[in-house]
């Protein structure tokens, strides 16, 4: 099944205490696309500079990415630059220059609009609206937003909201969105303005899926996924994107909507963000394999079981 995501293509230059990079393949849709592949077909939508080059495309199409939707516009590729100190969960944000992107109106292009399920990556509300209704038939859709947006845009963001399926954002962006601290009631309060389901991601201590009574079958219980301890963490950036994808694509991979479905889900975005921090960039999502994912998956569902019976 086809999962179509919109979002961002960039050029990251990114420091860590593990090293620094410059100039290398980033962006919402770049680390959200490649976590997906090991899962189903995946389709973008984003737009580029004239610095955007085949070889860097090619590093989707290796994954099998559809690039059709890939818009070439004259002018320099959205860029980021970044600093992380001790603390990987934040980085130090050192220039950001939307170039392209600041005048992106993303269109879908027909033979997308197929695509049974749609995430809509971190971009302005009024397009992630647009988008959506441009996408009428989806089975599921999964959005994500920022504090910027949250902040500046509330209105627009209320009416997003509507349209979408499962929201996944961080602690510090549900609070902001709920006004409020304790975190079933932030809950509470996002899914009553329009999601089945909304997704906290708490960085290096995983996440929880919470969903609005009779969503997705009965119940409304929360499932919290760990995070994988890892050894060695390079860097961090993309790490949210490529929980997403690998979230989104396991879904789509999947014929039922249900509660199982999504809770295994959340193991697999797990995975897909374990991975991703292990090189700088995009890397190490460029080179899995099945059987590595799968390998890791196990691992975190062993870390919610307890074997043997209690004394």
């Amino acid at each position: 099944m086809a999962l179509l995501v919109v979002g961002s293509i960039a050029f990251d230059s990114i420091k860590t205490q593990r090293g620094q990079v410059d100039r290398i393949l980033g962006g919402s849709a770049t680390y959200f696309s490649l976590a997906a592949s090991y899962f189903t077909d995946v389709r973008v939508v984003a737009v580029v500079g004239d610095d955007f080059t085949a070889e860097h495309e090619a590093v989707l199409k290796r994954r099998g990415v559809a690039t059709d939707g890939i818009e070439r516009a004259s002018g320099k590729t959205f860029f980021w630059s970044g600093e992380y100190g001790e603390n990987f969960n934040e980085a130090k944000t050192l220039v950001t220059d939307l170039n392209v992107f600041q005048n992106f109106h993303p269109q879908v292009p027909k033979n997308y609009l197929n695509s049974e399920f749609l995430f809509l990556a971190n971009i302005d509300p009024l397009l992630q609206a647009g988008l959506r209704r441009q996408m009428g038939g989806a089975r599921l859709v999964g959005g994500d937003t920022m504090n910027y947006w949250i902040n500046h845009k509330p209105q627009e963001l209320g009416e997003t909201l509507k349209l979408i399926d499962v929201l996944l954002i961080n602690d510090t962006e549900a609070r902001m969105l709920s006004g409020d601290s304790s975190l079933p009631r932030v809950a509470n309060k996002v899914l009553a303005r329009g999601p089945r389901g909304l997704v906290v991601k708490h960085g290096e201590y995983g996440a929880t899926i919470f969903f609005r009574e009779g969503a997705f079958g009965i119940g409304k219980h929360p499932f919290r996924a760990p995070a994988l301890p890892i050894e060695e963490v390079r860097d961090p950036t993309g790490a949210g994107d490529s929980f997403a994808g690998g979230f989104m694509g396991y879904i789509a991979s999947q014929g039922d909507l249900n509660r199982e479905v999504l809770k295994r889900a959340m193991f697999y975005g797990g995975v897909m963000g374990s991975f991703a921090v292990e090189r700088f960039g995009p890397e190490r999502l460029t080179n899995l394999t099945r059987e590595e994912i799968d390998a890791r998956f196990e691992i975190f569902r062993e870390l919610t079981h307890l074997d043997g019976a209690g004394k």
